[in-house]
């Protein structure tokens, strides 16, 4: 998703596999750092990469989805989908020094989300997003490792990180059962390390 037009690679083979598309989800992100007194194309490479890739690609995915959407509905069959965006309690919190680009792009996911639940939910096309605190996956466990663990799992009350599972869990209650209208919530699991 690196690639701008990645996207829509993506989504055209998963319609040529699929036929159709009832739910997206969108959970690709890289947690990358950039200094504030990195170059400046350094800078730009950084925040332009984490854009790309954690929001601008979902972005796309988000359109192209809606599109095929409202075609099938145009076409007799049955319209409206699900989007589940999974964002980050960065969003809300903001992140590092080295990360504010991480929590402009789930910010900016989160806002998106939103309008995608405001504008479209007449078409019966829903959205939802989660917003994990830690979880434990690669990305989580090496930012732990170089950052203190403990000093860091000390901020959550839970006192551990999410599981995948714990954060699954909640993607696919929003992508199968949740009712049409909690369109636009945002879940948070973040172990009460930020609570709205």
């Amino acid at each position: 998703l690196s690639d701008p037009l990645g996207a829509e690679r993506l989504w055209e083979a998963a319609i040529e596999r699929l036929g159709q598309v009832d739910v997206l989800i969108n959970n690709a992100g890289v947690f990358e750092p950039v200094a504030v007194d990195a170059g400046l194309d350094d800078w730009h490479a950084g925040w332009g990469r984490t854009m790309q890739i954690n929001l601008q690609a979902s972005a796309d995915l988000c359109r192209r989805a809606i599109l095929h959407w409202r075609e099938r509905g145009a076409q007799g069959g049955t319209g409206g989908g699900r989007i589940v965006n999974i964002a980050s309690r960065a969003a809300y919190r903001g992140d590092s020094p080295a990360h504010w680009h991480y929590a402009a792009s789930k910010a900016g996911m989160v806002g998106m989300t939103k309008s995608i639940a405001r504008g479209f939910a007449r078409e019966g096309i829903l959205a939802f997003a989660v917003c994990p605190g830690f979880t434990m996956t690669g990305m989580a466990e090496d930012y732990l490792a170089s950052r203190g663990g403990d000093k860091l799992l000390a901020d959550i009350p839970l006192g551990r990180v999410a599981d995948p599972a714990e954060v699954a869990s909640a993607a696919a209650y929003l992508a199968l059962e949740a009712p049409a209208s909690m369109t636009g919530a945002v879940i948070d699991i973040n172990g009460a390390s930020f609570v709205r």
